[in-house]
Order: structure tokens, then sequence, then C-alpha cells
């Protein structure tokens, strides 16, 4: 019990003081994350959307693959990477391993299928004479995708703060393609993992309770947007 308590007093002081290490950990994360989440969005929103709307052959496998992705580990996400950005792989000429923005691919891939999933519920979940009706009023097929995804608003912002949550608090993907290299792409998690192994564990609890204190945040601030939405 003493140890938790002190690694909570820990991170209060690692805050107040504005310590310069932590400050750069937590940016990183944050950055690498939210940078991951918005790239996810964008495509899963478009291939939920569409996925949802249409009927075309091999869609039930695809729809599969999808499913099968929201529950995919990690570690095989970033064992996947790695080896695309190997020297000797596909992607090796870009020297991207060991580098934020390996991190955010592989996060991006971990949370598209989260974000695509949800959003190919929410259309299908719509009553199809509602599209019939909007339009029979005239509406463009853009005025129609536009309209559709007011209507999921709520389930689209769920979305993002399951493909938020997902990706900010991996370690294994980001371990394998950032490297844990200290001031380049050492964020939250693997620096908790590293502390953890060295025995440091007040200063692991610490970090922990600025990572949960962060996922709190940015939940939050979409929650409020959530709710506000539904009350409109």
């Amino acid at each position: 019990m003493d140890l938790i308590v002190d690694g909570i007093v820990q991170a209060f002081r690692l805050l107040i003081h504005g310590d310069p290490e932590v400050l750069r950990i937590t940016l990183l994360s944050l950055a690498v994350s939210l940078s991951a989440t918005i790239i996810s969005l964008f495509i899963g929103v478009t291939l939920g959307t569409a996925v949802g709307l249409s009927r075309f052959v091999g869609r039930q496998f695809l729809v599969s693959l999808i499913n099968t992705g929201m529950g995919a580990p990690p570690v095989v996400v970033g064992l996947i990477v790695t080896i695309t950005l190997w020297r000797n792989g596909p992607l090796g000429a870009l020297h991207l391993l060991y580098t934020p923005a390996a991190m955010v691919i592989a996060q991006v891939i971990i949370s598209l299928p989260i974000i695509t999933g949800f959003t190919m519920a929410s259309i299908q979940q719509i009553d199809p004479k509602l599209r019939l009706r909007i339009l029979a009023l005239g509406a463009s097929r853009l005025q129609l995708l536009w309209l559709l995804l007011r209507e999921t608003r709520l389930p689209l912002l769920a979305a993002v703060m399951a493909g938020f949550g997902a990706i900010i608090s991996e370690v294994g993907a980001s371990m394998m393609v950032g490297g844990n290299i200290s001031g380049q792409t050492r964020v939250l998690t693997t620096a908790i993992v590293m502390e953890n192994s060295k025995g440091e564990f007040s200063l692991a609890i610490a970090l922990g309770v600025i990572l949960m204190a962060m996922v709190y945040l940015v939940n939050l601030a979409l929650t409020m947007v959530q709710q506000r939405s539904k009350l409109r």
C-alpha cells in the first residue's frame, strides 16, 4: 500500500515540478496516439461507411477480416510492421523503424479495425427506408452520407474513444517498432515497463498515474462532446 501511495505522491511531484523527461514522454505519447487516432478516424469512417452501405462479392470475408482485426494482438501488429520496415523489408528504404512515425503506423493498424467496425455497425443499424426518404427529397449522394454520419455521430465518438483507448495503452507494438529510445521513441507505456523491470516501482506507478490521468482527460473531453450532441 505504501508503494502505491509513494507512486501517486511522486506523480504529483513530477507534474508540479515539470520534470523535462516526463513531460517529453507524456507529450510524445499524446502526439503519437492522437495522430494515429485521427488518421484511423478518416480512413475508418470512410471504409466503414462504404462497407456498411454496399453489397458486393467478398463483403462477408471483408467484414470478418475487420472484426478479426478489432481483436488483433498488438505484438503481432508490431512484428508485422517491424518486418515491413526492417532494412531488408519491403519498406526498409524509408528508414522509419525506431522512429515515432513507425509507432504511428503500428497504432493506426491497431485502431483502424476498431473505428471501421464501429462505423460499419452504426451505419447498418440505420433504417434503409430513411436513406430512401432522404434521396426522395432530392439529396445528393454526398448530402446523404453527411446526414447518415450525423445520425451516427454518438456511436462514432464512442469509436474514437475505443480506438484511442486501445492504442494509448498498448505497449507491445510501440516497444517493437519504436525501440523505447530515450528522447526519441520512449512513451509512457514503454517507460513504465522499463522502470518496472529495473525495480523502480514508485516511478512506474507515478508514470501509470500520469497515463491514466491523460486518458481520462481525453475521454472526458470526448464524452462532453458526445453528451452535448445527444441533447441536440
